[in-house]
This record gives structure tokens, C-alpha cells and sequence, in this order.
């Protein structure tokens, strides 16, 4: 091979690299005012965002209430309908602006209400469901100490 033909080819790799780590690792993404990472949205992909925010907020509630209620089945439905089913299609045009962790902290948040449900199904034990719950919702701490748009 001649030079220019290497010289090419390590060009096209480093724009292979350096688009894969800002589109698919570090997305679009600065520093706000108060020093968390601020992702930058369209007025739609925040809107698709906060909806998804907001179910997670319903779901903790409607399962804290079925837990102080001992209603094994409430915990199970509001689980689940927060678990990974209940993931939207993210666009591509908005999955390339989330920073890598904030999808992993997405995937995870859902993940753990599909545990509550099926361990609440399985189990019946509402502590275990409480204690659950705690952990679910370091995730939600996390993301908020961590994030803005």
C-alpha cells in the first residue's frame, strides 16, 4: 500500500471512532450552570423524555401505595407498566444525543421495575417490594443529580 492510500485510511478511522463516541458514547451534551451535564433536545425529544420521567413518578407511587396497602397486584401492574415493555421507540435523532450512561441509567431504571414486578408476582412479599423500590430509586437520584435539559 502507498502512503496516501494509509494516510486515507487512518483519516476514515478516526472519523469512525470520533463519530462513534460523539453520537453513540458521549452524545450532545455540556456543562450547565450548576455543573450537570445538560443534553441538548428538540422541545419533542424533551417532551418524549420527561413523559417517560413521569411514568416512572406514577409507577413509584402506585406502587408505594400498593405496598402500604399490601396489594401485591398494584405493585405488579405499576411495575410492569414501567418495566422494559413499556420503552418507547427512542428516535434516532434523540438516542444519539443521550450520553451512553444516561441510556445505561434508562435501561437499568427499567429493568428494575421489571424485578419488582416479577419478584412481587413471584414472592408476595411487599417488604422486599419496599426495599426494591430503595434501590430503583437511586437511579432516579442519580440521573437528576447528574442530568438536565
Amino acid at each position: 500500500m502507498t502512503k496516501s492510500c494509509l494516510a486515507i485510511i487512518a483519516i476514515l478511522i478516526t472519523i469512525i471512532f470520533g463519530g462513534i463516541y460523539k453520537f453513540v458514547i458521549q452524545g450532545d451534551v455540556s456543562v450547565s450552570k450548576d455543573g450537570r451535564e445538560l443534553i441538548h433536545l428538540s422541545a419533542d425529544e424533551k417532551d418524549l423524555v420527561l413523559a417517560e420521567m413521569r411514568l416512572f413518578l406514577i409507577s413509584v407511587q402506585l406502587i408505594t401505595k400498593g405496598i402500604s396497602e399490601k396489594d401485591i397486584e398494584l405493585v405488579v401492574t405499576q411495575a410492569r407498566r414501567s418495566g422494559a415493555a413499556a420503552q418507547a421507540e427512542v428516535p434516532a435523532t434523540l438516542a444519539k444525543k443521550l450520553p451512553i450512561q444516561f441510556k445505561k441509567l434508562g435501561r437499568d431504571t427499567h429493568m428494575k421495575f421489571d424485578q419488582i414486578a416479577m419478584d412481587a408476582e413471584d414472592l408476595g412479599d411487599s417488604e422486599h417490594a419496599l426495599s426494591q423500590l430503595s434501590v430503583l430509586l437511586q437511579n432516579c437520584t442519580s440521573c437528576h443529580e447528574t442530568y438536565r435539559f
